[in-house]
């Protein structure tokens, strides 16, 4: 049998070591659009909710509703981040 050896030493957090470097932290600017773009972020993860919860059954009619409700609200979240985009440029989506 042979024995598989590690060529890297053991990494240890020192003093001096931060495991992530200033430059990977999401900016403030950043965080601000995440925050903004939450709404329709919500509504796509409840539309794939409403997907999933059909894949190991025929879909019933609560299921269509539950589906169609989650598009409706995903789509009404994009126009309401356009405008608010656009409306930061002048114009409106």
């Amino acid at each position: 049998m042979e024995h598989i050896v590690t060529v890297q030493g053991v990494v240890t957090a020192s003093d001096d070591w931060t495991p992530f470097a200033d430059f990977m932290e999401p900016t403030d600017a950043e965080l601000d659009a995440i925050e903004q773009e939450m709404p329709l972020i919500l509504a796509r993860v409840d539309l794939l909710d409403a997907q999933i919860i059909t894949l190991d059954h025929t879909p019933t009619e609560l299921d269509t509703r539950r589906i169609r409700r989650a598009r409706h609200r995903v789509l009404v979240e994009r126009r309401t981040l356009a405008n608010l985009t656009a409306g930061g440029m002048g114009g409106v989506a």
